[in-house]
């Protein structure tokens, strides 16, 4: 018996360490040379004042290039068939962009202009995850709008930014990045209050979802990106709280960014796993909770089988 014990271990541990390890990939090698402030139109003289200080302060940063978002922004980047936007729709929030030469991951801080949050309808783990569809690596963002405001206009700047810069971003890929967000904004307002969720689970479980894919490969099919699914909604504790519609506007979502290329950069995988770390570390009182007996992850629901295997073994 313990010879087949010495034989068993080096193979199960070996798997292990399989699923758990990480491939690092080379940064861009584009080098921005001044951090960049995508401002809305529609922002008076002195609220766009304002508005730039606001964001350089909690950057702490002084020099910066400075970009218009128009309406014609959000038409290019978020809306082409101008179902919400239009050339003239009104644009109030900002954001500042810093592309970072180490592999750091995306950062993105919501920033409270004169002591209030205004973005209203986009969270900070929305804009992350959109980001990485769209193809942004390595950035730290920040967003803020002088008035009540979705928070489309930043996002739009962000995408607008990186073209400035000579990163252009693969269309597909921002649109599905867009329909992700809507999704996603759409179930954490619909599940708002509800005991036990919050929107950092529901992103962190789509963004391992994504990594999972990358995984995988660039082909996998409905039912694989389902089981996918069904199992990050598990390890996030989200199984008896998203519905079957909306764990299918999910499934739908991945589907459209499987096809619109994404999962074919390398950084796509890495990225997608600093996202993770970042989601979970700006939420750790949440996930603290989530790494209980009932809620453990599937690694530790591994290691529990083995234990109890191995102790049969001997009983």
């Amino acid at each position: 018996m313990l010879n087949k014990l010495k034989l068993l271990f080096p193979i199960v541990f070996t798997v292990i360490l399989g699923l758990n390890a990480q491939s690092v990939f080379a940064d861009s090698t584009t080098d921005w040379s001044q951090p960049v402030a995508t401002v809305g139109t529609s922002l008076s003289s002195t609220q766009k004042a304002e508005t730039l200080k606001t964001l350089e302060n909690a950057a702490n940063i002084t020099d910066v290039s400075e970009l218009t978002v128009t309406g014609s922004t959000l038409v290019k980047y978020l809306d082409q068939n101008q179902q919400t936007f239009n050339a003239n729709s009104s644009v109030y929030s900002s954001a500042l962009i810093q592309k970072n030469n180490s592999n750091t991951g995306i950062n993105v801080k919501i920033i409270d202009f004169n002591g209030r949050n205004n973005i209203t309808t986009i969270t900070a783990n929305q804009y992350k995850n959109a980001a990485l569809t769209a193809g942004v690596t390595n950035a730290t963002i920040y967003v803020t709008s002088a008035i009540p405001i979705d928070g489309s206009g930043a996002l739009a700047g962000v995408y607008a930014a990186f073209a400035e810069n000579g990163d252009s971003l693969n269309q597909a890929q921002v649109t599905a990045a867009q329909d992700e967000m809507s999704t996603l904004s759409d179930i954490t307002q619909a599940n708002k209050g509800t005991d036990g969720y919050s929107d950092s689970q529901l992103n962190n479980a789509v963004t391992g979802a994504k990594k999972d894919m990358a995984n995988k490969g660039d082909n996998l099919t409905v039912n694989q990106i389902t089981t996918i699914v069904n199992n990050q909604l598990e390890q996030n504790n989200l199984t008896n709280i998203i519905n079957n519609n909306q764990k299918q506007q999910i499934i739908n979502v991945l589907v459209k960014i499987q096809d619109s290329g994404a999962l074919n950069s390398d950084d796509f995988k890495n990225q997608a796993g600093k996202l993770m770390n970042n989601i979970q570390s700006g939420a750790k009182n949440i996930f603290n909770k989530l790494n209980t007996q009932s809620n453990r992850n599937f690694i530790q629901k591994l290691f529990d089988r083995m234990a109890n295997f191995f102790k049969g073994l001997f009983n």
